[in-house]
């Protein structure tokens, strides 16, 4: 399946994309998509509906996170051994793990509003893992089992704030707008296999990142096992795994975000996003 969410920003109706790429509504169903709905047996409940059943939306509908209620927003640094190359960093021996505040994730083609006095605005294409069963203190081979599904993570990261002012990495990754999510939920049935998906991203039409989750570091079922040691995971919580080499950092010289660019990513079979940047503007963020 693949579970989302549209309408206005704040009043968000849940839907899901059917075999045609028809988004189909869900308010009859439920309320809203929220974190309470996506342990197994709910969307055990969902597959046994008919898309074809439900009402269809007009493809121009803004999309907002694929789901309400997200709980931690979980990072993890350097985790493809290409990026830390490009970065100058040692492949860690352990996970990097760090955290964006909530209050940075948005729908997958809402705009990225530049910081204030920003100059060193990044992108970072990243494979999302979403928790639908509680987890603490769990073996990588049971982390399948609690996942909900995946999405498309943009980890917009200010390089000024994460590694220029003190170090600390939250600094410059959960300004507002810096968490593109999305398009779609595409429940873990539906994929697989995590650890071979193609990831891209572009920038005005220039193709800046192309990796595959082949090359992670660490994989998905031991990030999940992983991370579960330190924190308990709840339905909701959402990892991000990490970025693919190409990011503006790594261009020879830097190339960073400025206003009127517009990024394109993706991952294969979790849909695409689309986002326009300006300059600091607090009318956009409301």
């Amino acid at each position: 399946m693949k579970l989302l969410r549209y309408g206005c920003k704040g009043s968000e109706k849940p839907g899901v994309l059917d075999s045609t790429g028809t988004i189909r509504d869900l308010s009859g169903v439920m309320p809203d998509l929220t974190a309470c709905r996506l342990g197994p047996e709910s969307l055990q409940a969902l597959r046994a509906l008919d898309p074809a059943a439900l009402p269809a939306i007009r493809e121009d509908v803004r999309l907002g996170k694929p789901y309400a209620g997200m709980g931690k927003f979980i990072c993890v640094g350097l985790n493809y051994s290409d990026h830390a190359e490009e970065s100058g960093q040692p492949v860690p021996k352990e996970p990097i793990i760090f955290a964006k505040w909530n209050s940075c994730a948005q729908g997958p083609n809402d705009p990225i509003v530049l910081p204030r006095d920003s100059r060193k605005t990044d992108w970072e294409v990243e494979l999302g893992v979403v928790i639908g069963k509680k987890a603490r203190y769990i073996e990588p081979s049971e982390a399948p089992g609690h996942i909900a599904g995946y999405c498309v993570v943009n980890d917009v990261s200010e390089r000024e704030y994460q590694l220029e002012r003190g170090g600390q990495w939250d600094r410059g990754k959960g300004c507002d707008t810096f968490g593109p999510i999305g398009p779609w939920l595409v429940s873990a049935d539906e994929v697989p296999d995590p650890q071979s998906l193609g990831l891209w991203l572009e920038v005005n039409g220039k193709r800046y990142q192309a990796g595959s989750t082949k090359k992670m570091v660490f994989d998905v079922n031991f990030l999940v096992s992983y991370i579960s040691r330190f924190t308990t995971l709840e339905p909701g919580d959402l990892i991000s795994t990490g970025t693919p080499p190409g990011v503006g950092m790594g261009q020879k010289p830097c190339v960073y975000l400025r206003d009127g660019d517009v990024v394109a990513l993706g991952i294969d079979g979790l849909g695409e996003q689309r986002q326009t940047v300006y300059a600091w503007n607090a009318s956009l963020l409301d």
